[in-house]
């Protein structure tokens, strides 16, 4: 589990076979979880001054790959007793937005982000949401995405004053919202469906 604070920018040392290798500060174990980006992957290899990490198939087909280069943002998985000061995600991107327009304001900046349909039911306004790992709040539930605004210490600690329109974001739904989702909309095949009659 995370809480979408990112960490560290790590830098990408490389990215080919399905390898993403980071130069960083963080020094982790092998088999340790670090979200990179968002997404929940495991720590395969150890180096001088970083670390290499594996993508699944499952992964690669899900996130936002193109952007694993130049810097990412990374954080460790949580411990125990760690304080929590976004919300809890679990690394597991449920699809790609993209970023639609960006809007300066007196002491921040808005962030209008198109979001796949199939995502929208779990967008609420105030409610949150992760962008590339960072845990947000949703300012404003639109017609096809949402709007967040960035403040400065957001931008300081982030990638985000690196963002361009047009560019792909991974997107972490909240994870209360679609366990809420899944109980209110399941519907039990009967016994009758599932078996077979005997006669």
């Amino acid at each position: 589990m995370f809480n979408g604070l990112i960490r560290e920018l790590a830098k990408v040392k490389s990215y080919q076979n399905n390898t993403l290798s980071l130069y960083a500060k963080h020094k982790p174990e092998l088999g340790d979880s670090i979200a990179v980006n968002g997404a929940c992957l495991s720590v395969t290899k150890l180096f001088e001054g970083g670390f290499e990490l594996e993508l699944s198939l499952e992964t690669r087909q899900n996130i936002a790959y193109k952007n694993l280069k130049n810097l990412v943002h990374i954080e460790p998985a949580l411990r125990y007793a760690d304080k929590i000061d976004g919300h809890l995600l679990q690394g597991h991107i449920d699809g790609i937005g993209r970023l639609s327009k960006i809007q300066r304001k007196e002491n921040g900046v808005d962030f209008f982000i198109n979001i796949p349909r199939k995502l929208m039911k779990f967008m609420a306004n105030k409610g949150s949401v992760a962008v590339d790992g960072v845990s947000l709040t949703i300012n404003e539930v639109l017609k096809d995405g949402i709007r967040l605004t960035i403040i400065p210490i957001s931008f300081k600690e982030t990638l985000f004053s690196s963002y361009e329109v047009g560019r792909e974001l991974n997107i972490e739904s909240d994870l209360i919202a679609r366990y809420l989702d899944r109980i209110v909309n399941y519907k039990e095949e009967s016994l009758c469906q599932r078996m077979p009659y005997i006669y």
